[in-house]
Parts: C-alpha cells; sequence; structure tokens
C-alpha cells in the first residue's frame, strides 16, 4: 500500500521534497496545500499530485493523506504541525522543527496526545555516506574523537521581507543553516554540550547574518562550527581524533567522505537515489508503518536538544524574534504556507 503524502507550502525545498518522492514506488503525493491558488495547482500539475488546495484546513480534512511534510517558515512551524497532529495527521516538519525550545515541546506534547507521528526533517542524518562515517566511528578509526570542526555559509541577495532575513518569519543563519552544524556536533559526540560560546553579527533586519559557535562536552571535546547567510564559506566538516581524522565533503548534503589515520587512507562515496530527500520520506514511512510516534534515528529527545543549544546561543546573541512571549510559542494565527 502506498504511503499518502500532504505538503503544506509549495516552495523551493517542497519541491526538492517532491521530486524526491517521485522515485520511491510505495510513495505518493495526494496534496498540497498554499496561501496562493494558482501557485498551488502549478505545484500539484508539476508534481503529479491530485488535489491542490488554498485552505490549509482543506489539506486537514484529506481523509486520503496519511502525513503531511510541513515546509512552511520557521515561524509557522508550530502551529502547522499541532493543527497536523490534532486533524491525526503524522508529520515531517522542516528543520529547525520550531523556532525555540518551547514550540518543541509544544509539538512534541501535541504529538503524544494524539497518538500521531513526529519528526525534524534533518534530512542529512539518514544519507547514506553517514552511515558509512558511523561505521568508522563505531571502530575506532580515528581513536578518540576531540574535536568537530564544520562550517555552513551562504550569501543571499538582499531582501529585507524575504524567509532569510525576516526577523517576522524567524530568519537569519542560524536558524537556516547553523542548526546542520549543531545537528551534526551532537551527533558525532552523542549527547548535549557542557558549555557554549557564541558570537555574531545582527544585520540591519535584526536577524544574525553570521554566527561562530563553540562546544566543549564533558570531556572536553570540542565543536567549532560557524554559518552565515550574508558570507561565502565551505561546507565540509572534518572531525579529529586521538589516531586520524576524517573529512566530510559537503556535510549537509555529502556523498563523499575521507578517512585518515596513520597510513590508512579511504574515501567512501555513496551516490543518492535522487537529491536525498528520499532517505527520510522513507523513515517516516517506516516508522508509521511499524507504529512508532518517533524516529530512533531523529528523535524528539535529539530535536529538543539542538533547539535547546540554538535558543542558548540566540540569547547569547541578543537575537529575540519579535512573535515570541515569555510562553515561547508566540501568536503566529494559521500557518503561512
Amino acid at each position: 500500500m502506498r504511503f499518502r503524502w500532504g505538503i503544506l507550502g509549495p516552495g523551493k525545498i517542497a519541491h526538492r521534497f517532491a521530486d524526491a518522492l517521485a522515485i520511491l514506488d510505495d510513495h505518493h503525493l495526494v496534496a498540497v496545500a498554499g496561501r496562493d491558488a494558482s501557485r498551488a495547482r502549478d505545484f500539484a500539475r508539476h508534481h503529479g499530485a491530485a488535489r491542490a488546495y488554498d485552505s490549509f484546513d482543506a489539506l486537514l480534512a484529506d481523509a486520503e493523506v496519511d502525513a503531511v511534510y510541513v515546509a512552511t517558515p520557521h515561524s509557522h512551524h508550530c502551529e502547522a504541525t499541532i493543527a497536523c497532529h490534532q486533524a491525526g495527521k503524522a508529520v515531517l516538519c522542516e528543520k529547525p522543527l520550531a523556532v525555540n525550545l518551547q514550540q518543541v515541546e509544544a509539538m512534541i506534547a501535541a504529538a503524544r496526545v494524539a497518538d500521531r507521528f513526529l519528526m525534524e526533517a534533518m534530512w542529512t542524518r539518514f544519507l547514506p555516506v553517514y552511515q558509512e562515517v558511523r561505521s568508522w566511528l563505531s571502530e575506532g578509526a580515528i581513536g578518540e574523537p576531540r574535536m568537530l570542526q564544520a562550517s555552513f555559509g551562504f550569501c543571499t541577495g538582499w531582501d529585507p521581507t524575504g524567509r532569510v532575513l525576516d526577523p517576522s518569519l524567524a530568519g537569519g543563519a542560524l536558524l537556516d543553516v547553523g542548526v546542520y552544524p549543531v545537528a551534526l556536533a551532537l551527533w558525532i559526540f552523542g549527547r548535549p554540550p557542557a558549555e557554549i560560546r557564541a558570537l555574531g553579527h545582527l544585520g540591519e533586519t535584526g536577524v544574525d547574518e553570521q554566527t561562530g559557535i563553540l562546544l566543549r562536552f564533558d570531556r572536553g571535546e570540542l565543536a567549532v562550527l560557524d554559518c552565515a547567510v550574508r558570507t561565502v564559506t565551505r561546507h565540509d566538516a572534518e572531525l579529529f581524533g586521538t589516531e586520524g581524522r576524517l573529512r566530510i565533503e559537503n556535510f549537509s548534503r555529502a556523498t563523499t567522505a575521507h578517512l585518515e589515520a596513520g597510513d590508512r587512507k579511504e574515501t567512501r562515496v555513496c551516490q543518492l537515489r535522487a537529491n536525498g530527500f528520499e532517505y527520510q520520506a522513507e523513515e517516516v514511512a517506516r516508522c508509521v508503518r511499524a507504529g512508532h510516534r518517533e524516529s530512533p534515528e531523529m528523535s524528539h529527545r535529539m530535536s529538543t536538544e539542538i533547539m535547546a543549544v540554538m535558543d542558548e546561543v540566540r540569547r547569547q546573541l541578543g537575537l529575540r524574534y519579535p512573535f515570541e512571549t515569555d510562553a515561547g510559542v508566540g501568536d503566529q494565527g494559521r500557518p503561512r504556507p
């Protein structure tokens, strides 16, 4: 039986997700919803979806949708996800799962009350090359991992009302791309950091245009991370150990990893079947069909720990979004696709 998807928010990243679904025989895109009816219809036509809605409520009422991929701006992840759960839908929500820890906790609580599946769309976690990296680490190929360096930055065009730079949409480098190196660090070292230090530059719109993060773990391991949306940086990650090092090329969408340890030099190349989004879609379907309410590879705890780090980074930067309240969830009204 096919696993049936609905998409909320027919934007750029949703196109990538739909492209990935197209190569999976047992997955089917049923419906898409967006504020702009013509845009939703164009998206549905392009990707072969049966229905296009200009109403989020209509998508939630579609009985043929098993799971919703939430691809709205960050600022609307929380409300959209909770509404999906209340309608009985499983959810794959784009990263970051929410804007702050309070929102993440509210989303997880709603999923548990509704007894429905929830996973943050940290698609890089499921790329095949990371299974090779996991294997190297498990065998102790580089000895004890001691320091991670990871960078993810690009230069967006100047658009103060666009998703990346608009504080009302929870823009900025940290939430847009900094989530990738933070998530990688917590995956590599397997636990939250003992200490967090952050510096950054808040630009004209008030969001962080570039941010540097230093994480120290309880056995002295370090993660040296940076992210940017107005500065071009490298996208590689390097992990240094007591006996060698690993390098993951273009780590957020990696296909290649290198190992150097003494005389041992290895390279693993794992090509993608589509664009990489296919693996997280398969994980959602596997978990839902098995009756699981979260993924062991990208659990609720992991999403909580990632967001806790980013909350502290924002606190140190002095970055607070205009819609955030003391309760954390804010008042964003209906989701903005």
